[in-house]
Parts: C-alpha cells; structure tokens; sequence
C-alpha cells in the first residue's frame, strides 16, 4: 500500500470516501447534509496537508494533518481519517495512522491529539490505543449519535 500526498486528480476518489462517512453522522462533528463542494473544501483545506493510501491505483484511504492548535499549541498536531467502506478491516487507518506518526516527527511535531473520539466509534478508539495513544479526557454527552442518542467524545494523545 502507497501512502502519498494527494493530488487535485483524487478529489473524486476522496470524496466517495468522506461523503458517505460524513452523511452517516456516526464519528465526526460535521453536518451531514454538507454539500460535496464543503466536504472536499473541508478535507483539503490549505491549513492541511492531505494523504490518501492507495492500492493498485484504488485511493483505499484519506487523512489529514495539521497542527491542532496556532501559536504556542502548534507543536502538536491533529489528523482526521477516513477508510472506503469497501476497505474497511483490512489495516488502511493502522497503516495511515503510522504514516502519520512518522510524517509528524519528520515535521517537528512533538506530540499528536485527536480532539474528538466519538466513544461509539469502538474500532477506532481500540485501534489508536492499539497505536499508543492515550485517553486523556471526555467529554460527557458531547456528541449526538443518530442511533445512540447523546454520547461521550474522547480526546487521546500521543507524545512523538
């Protein structure tokens, strides 16, 4: 699996990965009847620096990095990730997540945060426990599940 830059050519490829994830309202804080035009805006914002992972020429995966907070809080960053559904358990966000870890440190980042967790998102929280991140705070009730209700949002960290 390649895990490279993304280009203005895998918009498309991106978008039928964050669209879905995005409308299904399950594990990210974004409104899911954004237009495609503010999906990839968001995905792609220039205060980003933005990745697929792709497998025989399939983009499989996207994330994003960028520092979580300005000035005296950029030292530490932020990533968001998204895996096709058509790839989903087959270790593309490990993968990701691992590419992330070592572009951060090759950045100068000292530490990574995920700010937001939705705690139903069960595979993710194992998976980046699995990775070393910590959870370090929760916020009760922050997120409103389509399906459970209100639930709790985790953030975790990573010291690089």
């Amino acid at each position: 699996m390649l895990i490279r830059p993304a280009r203005h050519d895998d918009a498309a490829a991106i978008l039928s990965i964050i669209g879905p994830t995005i409308r299904a309202g399950e594990t990210y804080a974004l409104d899911p009847s954004m237009s495609d035009a503010d999906a990839l805006a968001y995905w792609l914002a220039a205060d980003k620096e933005t990745f697929v992972a792709e497998e025989d020429g399939q983009v499989l995966g996207t994330y994003y990095m960028k520092p979580n907070q300005a000035g005296g809080g950029a030292h530490v960053c932020n990533c968001g990730y998204m895996t096709a559904t058509t790839a989903t358990g087959k270790g593309v966000a490990r993968r990701m997540c691992r590419h992330a870890i070592e572009h951060a440190r090759l950045r100068s980042y000292r530490a990574m945060q995920f700010n937001f967790v939705v705690s139903t998102n069960e595979r993710a929280v194992r998976l980046w426990e699995s990775l070393g991140f910590e959870v370090v705070g929760r916020l009760p009730l922050a997120f409103k599940h389509p399906a459970h209700g209100y639930v709790d949002a985790l953030v975790m960290f990573q010291p690089l």
